[in-house]
């Protein structure tokens, strides 16, 4: 979800699933969106999140080709808050996902893997895994997933227990003073399933560009516009009843670590047929002699 306007704040609010890239709006009735969602996230040690971890990634997309896993995934760098890596897959059902694991069975790809995670442990504080199911009710304008997006906004929040019926209409509140308004905000909504506290939710929007976030903060005047002081204080009663903890998060492409279609390639191979760059070698030691002469 886009950043909400103050007035929501209390002022004056981790395999490609359902990603709200930036293509062509399709309205909620006709959007079809996958069932499930997971994301896995991967927080890094200080210093090991950038090429170091890019070489181990990359070295799962390849074993992830070659042993032709049918669930693709679009890796995340974040942007803020706690160096992570964010992996996003999606599914429409458990036995679909099941399925695709049956690879796992083959004791040759299972020793590959292995050797791989351990490679990659190597530069982790911690890993988690999470799966949400997708809200099309609580989600604005879904966009079908393309090649082009670059960033991703997630709003991650916790609802508290009891008090979903306040959420739901805060947030139908916002869809309809957001239409209202014609704004051109764009957004996914998921709710947590599995890996997370119940009641977590994730709204997710993909951007082709930063200047896509520029729009939605230049548009929040004409969305207060819209609303009334009445509006204004009941989404300031239902927000304050319903949500505990609630945080925004900027994060980036990392084609290098993306498992991502022939498809997505194709349509632009430049970018996300992109090499790790090599693991910059340790300065030279001087010799010596020359560590005498220097002052």
């Amino acid at each position: 979800m886009r950043k909400l306007n103050p007035i929501l704040l209390g002022l004056s609010l981790a395999v490609c699933a359902s990603l709200p890239a930036a293509a062509q709006d399709t309205s909620q009735a006709t959007v079809s969106a996958p069932k499930y969602l997971q994301i896995t996230v991967e927080y890094t040690k200080p210093g090991k999140g950038g090429m170091a971890h890019d070489k181990t990634e990359s070295a799962f997309v390849q074993a992830m080709a070659k042993a032709k896993f049918p669930i693709h995934y679009v890796a995340f760098n974040s942007m803020s808050g706690q160096a992570r890596a964010i992996y996003l897959a999606h599914f429409d059902s458990f036995d679909a996902l099941q399925k695709a694991n049956k690879i796992f069975d083959n004791p040759g790809t299972q020793a590959e893997f292995e050797r791989l995670n351990v490679a990659d442990g190597e530069l982790l504080e911690s890993t988690k895994q999470l799966i949400f199911s997708y809200r099309p009710d609580l989600s604005y304008h879904s966009k079908t997933p393309t090649p082009q997006v670059r960033y991703l906004e997630a709003r991650i929040l916790h609802v508290r227990p009891g008090h979903g019926k306040e959420f739901e209409d805060l947030v139908k509140m916002w869809i309809a003073a957001a239409d209202k308004a014609g704004s051109s905000d764009h957004w996914g909504a998921y709710r947590v399933e599995y890996g997370d506290q119940l009641g977590s939710y994730v709204f997710l929007t993909g951007d082709n560009s930063m200047a896509d976030i520029d729009q939605s903060y230049a548009e929040e005047p004409k969305f207060t516009a819209v609303l009334t002081d009445e509006d204004k204080k009941n989404m300031r009663e239902l927000r304050a009843a319903a949500i505990d903890t609630d945080r925004y998060e900027l994060y980036s492409v990392n084609p290098v670590q993306s498992y991502v279609s022939e498809d997505w390639i194709k349509a632009d191979s430049e970018f996300w047929k992109a090499k790790p760059a090599a693991v910059a070698k340790p300065a030279a030691k001087p010799a010596e002699a020359e560590k005498k002469a220097t002052p």
